[in-house]
């Protein structure tokens, strides 16, 4: 890494920061915004609004951020993945240089992130400024990161989140399952590891598992619940207030949610389990890293909403058919949401159609079986009356010998 990428890397982990740390006078304010409507209204409609308890509503929104705030507190408190503790101005921001490589230590991380693009479905492109530290004053690009962490948590690490969770994890592990009769020494790989759910799922079963994030916010999200969680059902968060748009009723919004529902650290003494920061195609391309090259090293690669985060789809595909070993398998699930597509920074973006994936698929030298649609939410609000629902692709790519 250069200078310039050191520094700039700084930079953004450092507004990362500076964004969870003002959550909740971003949040509060927006809240209190709708109490200040209430005050231009005719004082006949202000007293219907408090006949139906709007304020009171507004006073338990108000809660719940505090609650959520000290959440995200904690979880940034030691942002160790890093590799060192670091010093933080009185607004809690980082100043100290971001390592190269973080030591292995204790915990399932390994590396270091470059800085996030987007990749949860459906926002938009923008990065927003890159001031440093305590100037940094958080966008809404970076807040609805936030509350898009919050609602991860919710997909990967409780109970509510299991059906979900099931429709999309356990057909993948299923068609592993299925293709590895010993699992003893195989390899898998979980590039968009996201909070890391699938990733410690797959080791769970008894196979070399390892994850990657790109996302500062994932993986500073990943790190606390996997290291620093003692028990089930530990935290509470508020995933669903910051919308009130959809909502049949209060319970559905105010609705507290505990996590996690397992006890990441209860691994099996034998597992083995990593998850590795940074770009996928720098991390995982054949030559960018010659002292341990990544050709033929997977015995299995799990894409799950993962493949349409490509701003050349080709290259994901290159790089996944040479990190297979020969007979390895690709399985994948996802829709195509391509994130770069309409991008304002002028950046790559190839969009093919799923049929045309497929057929670069082949022509990348796999075979695909097991083919079909599997109907799924992603960070879904059950309770919400409006519901994406995606149609999802499945298949299994034996990569040819």
């Amino acid at each position: 890494m250069s200078h310039s990428e050191a520094e700039e890397e700084q930079r953004h982990f450092a507004n990362v920061i500076a964004s969870f740390k003002r959550y909740a006078q971003y949040s509060l304010s927006a809240n209190n915004r709708r109490r200040q409507t209430i005050y231009n209204l005719p004082l006949e409609d202000r007293d219907i609004l408090h006949k139906l308890g709007y304020r009171a509503k507004l006073d338990k929104i108000d809660q719940a951020i505090l609650v959520n705030a000290n959440f995200l507190d904690q979880m940034i408190a030691q942002p160790e993945i890093f590799g060192q503790d670091m010093e933080t101005d009185e607004y809690g921001s980082p100043h100290e240089p971001l390592p190269e490589q973080g030591p292995p230590g204790p915990s399932h991380f390994q590396g270091h992130s470059h800085h996030e693009h987007p990749h949860d479905h459906g926002h938009s492109h923008s990065h927003g400024s890159h001031s440093h530290g305590s100037a940094y004053k958080p966008t809404e690009f970076d807040m609805d990161k936030i509350r898009s962490t919050l609602k991860q948590f919710v997909r990967d690490w409780s109970e509510e989140g299991k059906l979900e969770r099931d429709v999309c994890y356990e057909p993948m592990k299923g068609a592993l399952l299925q293709h590895f009769s010993d699992r003893h020494k195989l390899r898998v790989l979980v590039p968009g590891a996201g909070l890391g759910r699938l990733a410690y799922d797959v080791a769970s079963l008894g196979f070399t598992c390892q994850g990657n994030e790109f996302s500062h916010y994932m993986l500073l999200a990943s790190f606390f619940i996997l290291n620093r969680t003692e028990s089930i059902g530990k935290y509470t968060i508020f995933p669903y207030i910051h919308s009130f748009s959809n909502i049949g009723a209060l319970d559905a919004m105010l609705r507290p949610i505990k996590i996690p529902d397992v006890l990441p650290t209860a691994l099996p003494l034998q597992a083995n389990f990593s998850l590795v920061a940074g770009d996928f195609e720098e991390v995982y391309g054949v030559t960018s890293n010659a002292a341990e090259p990544q050709h033929g090293k997977w015995d299995a690669i799990l894409t799950c909403f993962f493949i349409d985060t490509a701003k050349n789809i080709i290259n994901y595909l290159r790089i996944i058919h040479s990190i297979l070993a020969p007979g390895g398998v690709w399985i994948n699930l996802g829709p195509l949401l391509w994130h770069w597509e309409n991008n304002t920074t002028n950046d790559l973006s190839v969009e093919l159609t799923l049929e045309e994936v497929k057929t670069l698929a082949r022509t990348m030298g796999f075979t695909l079986s097991n083919e079909r649609t599997i109907e799924t939410t992603y960070t879904n609000n059950s309770q919400s009356m409006l519901n994406y629902i995606y149609q999802a692709a499945f298949w299994t790519a034996t990569k040819d010998s």
